[in-house]
């Protein structure tokens, strides 16, 4: 027998192995099924490398460890909430928060995501501002500092967040610092050494274990969180670099959004970190250790749950928020997002709204960071602009922002786009808002926005070029791995 008899017949085997995991095990969509069952067929070798790569499933891993005490007391928040909503005992402060409380049940009951009411928040949808402000908050820090974001650069901000980080490390605050191993790969050596000279930690998230080859390329932490003392956290849209100061020339004014949160949804934000650090860095960092909010101050009275998706997960959590919160709309619905790409599930839902004469009002880059991305959202602009949602075209520079507000009523800011590869590839975290005040701001602050867009019409759409409509077609075909 030849070996490469014997190779072909590893190679079927291999394929039938991955086929029937695909079909029984994997719990795959159909029409993923169905893809990666035709790529093993037609491409034997190449498609075992590709499911290998890009085809892994990791919601049956346990990947992150809660601190046991602390996991105990959350789950008792927990289900204390859920049965007091259940019941009608919730002790609900505000109308509002009645008004939502199955968004808020399903919160509880997807994510385990407490709902918090005593916090204050700022939000920022300029990158001066907001740095500036994390800056200070930073050099004001006494006991700890701990930051992860998807992308970290050496470049002007880069080097000024570590500088000041590794002088609170010389002063004996603990500093640590966790990136996502893809989106910060340029992250220079140099710099990082800088912090962990000065007694700063560092960590990368899924990093490669083989040389230029990562078997989790694929699923990659795009979560953006500051904490600072345990008290103040930060979440959005911003990363770190240059080009968030809007001193990038290919894109412009950079427009996000962000918020500066202090009270008690701090917690969840600290908790959030600390499952990303222990599984990035190996260790059990004590959860308690970094819970410093006082329960008997006042901080505000804004309502928040935390919530957090990702491929480890059974359920497509911050998804099924965005659904849950837009089939609650009775007036209108404010979308920002760079991507729309989304299912089946949440395309239906956004024109069923539009449909049943709810104003939708979606915003998105009038120019592209990612060619085959931009061109498979305005696939998806067309089907709405039919359902009767006016869609606008941001023309101030580029838009990063990730932002749904409901009926001035409540809103969610985070770091989760409306597309395939933040609900199911990416680990995600967005805030929901149950506070009017604060709905209000963001909708006023989109309202400003219009000013600074140009409509995209029906008529506008459909005259669209040959061209365009290839593109689309193409991109379209892709969206499910863009």
């Amino acid at each position: 027998m030849s070996i490469l008899t014997v190779l072909l017949g590893i190679v079927i085997i291999s394929n039938i192995f991955l086929g029937a995991t695909v079909i029984f095990l994997e719990r795959k969509s159909i029409s993923s099924t169905w893809a990666w069952l035709m790529i093993l067929n037609f491409m034997p070798v190449v498609g075992f490398i590709l499911y290998l790569i890009f085809g892994q499933n990791l919601s049956r891993r346990k990947i992150f460890k809660w601190d046991h005490a602390v996991h105990e007391r959350t789950k008792e928040m927990v289900g204390k909430q859920m049965l007091e909503i259940v019941n009608q005992e919730y002790p609900f402060s505000q109308p509002i928060l009645k008004e939502y409380h199955g968004l808020i049940y399903m919160n509880l009951n997807n994510d385990e995501a407490p709902l918090t009411l005593n916090n204050r928040l700022t939000v920022y949808t300029d990158g001066e501002e907001k740095f500036r402000q994390l800056l200070q908050d930073i050099r004001s820090a006494r006991h700890h500092i701990h930051i992860e974001y998807y992308i970290f650069r050496s470049d002007f901000l880069g080097n000024e967040i570590i500088d000041a980080l590794a002088a609170k490390a010389r002063q004996g605050v603990v500093v640590r610092l966790l990136v996502d191993d893809e989106g910060s790969r340029k992250l220079s050596k140099k710099l990082v050494r800088r912090l962990t000279a000065a007694g700063g930690k560092f960590q990368t998230f899924f990093p490669g274990r083989l040389p230029l080859l990562n078997l989790r390329i694929n699923y990659r932490n795009h979560r953006k969180l500051v904490i600072i003392d345990g008290t103040t956290g930060y979440l959005g849209g911003f990363n770190v670099g240059d080009e968030y100061l809007g001193l990038n020339k290919k894109f412009g004014y950079w427009r996000d959004t962000h918020l500066r949160i202090v009270g008690e949804a701090v917690n969840s934000i600290q908790s959030r970190f600390l499952l990303d650090w222990n599984q990035a860095a190996g260790e059990q960092v004590p959860f308690q250790d970094y819970y410093t909010i006082d329960p008997k101050t006042y901080y505000g009275e804004v309502g928040i749950q935390i919530v957090s998706s990702g491929p480890d997960k059974k359920w497509e959590q911050i998804k099924n928020g965005f659904i849950k919160m837009i089939l609650t709309a009775k007036k209108h619905i404010y979308i920002q997002t760079p991507y729309l790409i989304p299912d089946e599930s949440l395309l239906n839902a956004i024109s069923i709204a539009s449909l049943s004469h709810v104003d939708v009002r979606i915003m998105i880059p009038n120019k592209p960071d990612h060619p085959f991305v931009y061109w498979a959202t305005f696939s998806n602009i067309g089907l709405l602009l039919e359902a009767g949602a006016r869609v606008y075209l941001y023309t101030n520079g580029f838009l990063h922002a990730k932002t749904i507000i409901i009926d001035d009523r409540i809103a969610s800011v985070g770091t989760s786009n409306l597309d395939f590869r933040s609900f199911s590839l990416n680990f995600e975290v967005n805030a929901f808002i149950y506070h009017q005040q604060t709905a209000r701001e963001l909708a006023n602050i989109f309202k400003k926005d219009i000013r600074l867009s140009r409509e995209l019409t029906i008529e506008d759409y459909e005259h669209r070029s040959n061209l365009i409509k290839f593109k689309e077609s193409v991109s379209r075909l892709l969206s499910p791995v863009l």
